[in-house]
């Protein structure tokens, strides 16, 4: 996971032109410097093109697999059973037949969900920076950092497609409960931890430097107030999910 510096000011990019390759390369190894030369030259087009294409070729491909299709319906059915209902054959034939459309909704998701979060979160960081702030920066640098900063998602997609596969389930891959299996499903604890992805954390990070760079904050102060709404959410959603359980 990439390190904050405590430097305010942003590196002089060595060339504002960077490929896209390079760029994507960047954000994962060295996101200052990359960020740099992003806000410097801030085209985002093809690094959407990309990230969308192959976040969603490596999550439909996992789906359209009978192992991913037994993933979903057995989450799917166990999301149901949590709530207190029990699934009837007739119930289980309906959540089978509408398995058909699930590959086509996750693409749909990451294709147009994706680019609708990312116009949704520059508006928000720029109404809080900007105006709220004084903070000063263009929307088209701001929305090319939040572009990049997604390749961490990406990168994520590339990452849990085959070891879901391998688990032969779909969720919580890359969550911090995979590492506290002695906590079984049903608590808070096990769900507060289910909760918290390590990807999500790692581009918190990212997204931080980012803004730091862009409107010359510490990049720290960013990301502790985003892991405190990150954690937030994590809290109320394990917190539901619990009382819903025990219900």
């Amino acid at each position: 996971m990439p390190t904050m510096s405590h430097d305010d000011q942003p590196l002089r990019p060595e060339s504002n032109r960077a490929g896209l390759s390079a760029r994507l390369v960047g954000i994962i190894a060295s996101p200052r410097e990359t960020f740099a030369a992003v806000i410097a030259d801030p085209r985002w087009l093809g690094t959407a093109f990309l990230t969308t294409v192959v976040a969603a070729i490596c999550t439909v491909g996992f789906l359209v697999t009978d192992v991913g299709r037994l993933a979903v319906l057995d989450q799917q059915v166990r999301q149901i059973e949590s709530l207190g209902v029990t699934v009837t054959d007739q119930m289980y034939v309906r959540i089978e037949l509408a398995q058909r459309y699930v590959p086509y909704l996750a693409a749909g998701n990451i294709l147009l969900g994706w680019p609708v979060r990312w116009v949704l979160l520059s508006g928000i960081v720029a109404a809080v920076f900007s105006a709220g702030l004084g903070a000063e920066a263009t929307f088209r640098q701001l929305f090319a950092v939040v572009v990049h900063s997604w390749a961490v998602f990406a990168l994520q997609a590339v990452f849990v497609a085959p070891l879901n596969y391998v688990r032969e389930s779909i969720g919580g891959a890359t969550s911090l409960g995979v590492f506290f299996p002695m906590l079984g499903e049903g608590g808070f604890p096990a769900r507060l931890l289910g909760s918290i992805d390590l990807f999500a954390a790692w581009w918190i990070v990212v997204l931080s430097i980012g803004l730091g760079v862009l409107y010359r904050k510490r990049a720290r102060s960013i990301a502790v107030w985003l892991f405190g709404l990150y954690a937030t959410g994590a809290l109320i959603l394990a917190a539901i999910q619990t009382i819903r359980g025990g219900v």
